[in-house]
């Protein structure tokens, strides 16, 4: 729940046993890419999971999220929280697939701030299941939906577990999270339009000590005119700004997700290299790729 109270001052982490693991269902931005040049790294658009304290919170609703569903019906009841960005395709197009939401006897809490034009988390996700996008509306779905209004700034809390929210682009309204246990935290940072010699502040102070940062690849591309880059060093643009701000930051794991769609198994192999050269705790996102916040 949002409280508006003054953050407690950050823990030291804990010595006693520590749940804290990210899973990758999807990092691909804009647009799904199966495909022979996308198998390594995968296809789906975003799409993370986090398991903090016995706690099950998602972050993203790409298609990577009909993935992480049909994996849950092996754990049902479910109960979880889903955490939005903001509300771009490649961001809630997983939701109307995401068969744990049609069953009854599964809970969700679902936490986003209102889109550009106003609307709220839960009046996107019903228009994208109207006709004639969609056959099924969101009514259909037999789950337990709380939704929760939040602005970026809020402080959110779960048994255990402290949530800072933040803005991170005015133009798309884009939160970023930071998930906060026992003293170790991991930052989720999206489509932040930021540049290594212009970086936002209001990220490095998510960002501060972070045991683990999430940070988007794409978020510079529409921007390459602008700058004057082509779009491979667009994508250069994008890790050295996650670099820079890992350590500007004092991160201590840097992870690059939300691949542009135009990129290729190998070309991202390359990118990887060069990213682990400047930044050796870092590397790229892959479908199935899981890390213990715990250890990083």
């Amino acid at each position: 729940m949002p409280d508006s109270e003054p953050s407690a001052p950050e823990l030291q982490p804990s010595t006693a046993t520590c749940q804290f693991t990210v899973q990758f269902w999807g990092v691909r931005g804009g647009i799904p890419t199966p495909g022979s040049e996308t198998v390594r790294y995968g296809g789906n658009t975003s799409c993370i999971e986090m398991r903090v304290a016995d706690r099950l919170l998602i972050f993203d609703a790409g298609t990577g999220l009909r993935v992480l569903g049909k994996h849950l019906l092996r754990q049902l009841p479910v109960e979880a929280h889903l955490f939005f960005t903001h509300c771009h395709w490649d961001r809630i197009q997983g939701f109307p697939f995401f068969v744990p939401g049609f069953i009854p006897g599964n809970r969700f809490h679902l936490y986003g701030a209102s889109a550009t034009n106003g609307a709220s988390l839960k009046q996107r996700l019903n228009e994208q299941m109207l006709p004639p996008n969609f056959p099924v509306p969101i009514q259909i779905m037999q789950s337990d939906l709380k939704f929760h209004d939040i602005s970026p700034g809020d402080r959110l809390s779960l048994p255990d577990i402290a949530i800072e929210t933040s803005c991170l682009n005015d133009c798309h309204h884009t939160t970023g999270y930071r998930v906060t246990c026992q003293g170790y935290s991991a930052v989720y940072a999206t489509d932040t339009l930021c540049l290594p010699d212009r970086i936002n502040p209001g990220l490095l102070h998510l960002a501060r000590e972070a045991n683990l940062l999430i940070y988007d690849a794409t978020s510079m591309a529409h921007r390459a005119n602008e700058l004057q880059l082509c779009p491979d060093e667009v994508q250069d643009w994008t890790w050295k700004t996650g670099i820079a701000i890992a350590k500007e930051a004092g991160v201590k794991q840097l992870v690059i997700c939300h691949h542009d769609p135009s990129h290729s198994d190998d070309f991202l192999d390359r990118v990887e290299t060069q990213l682990q050269s400047a930044f050796p705790q870092g590397k790229l996102a892959r479908e199935g790729m899981s890390l213990n916040v715990c250890q990083a």
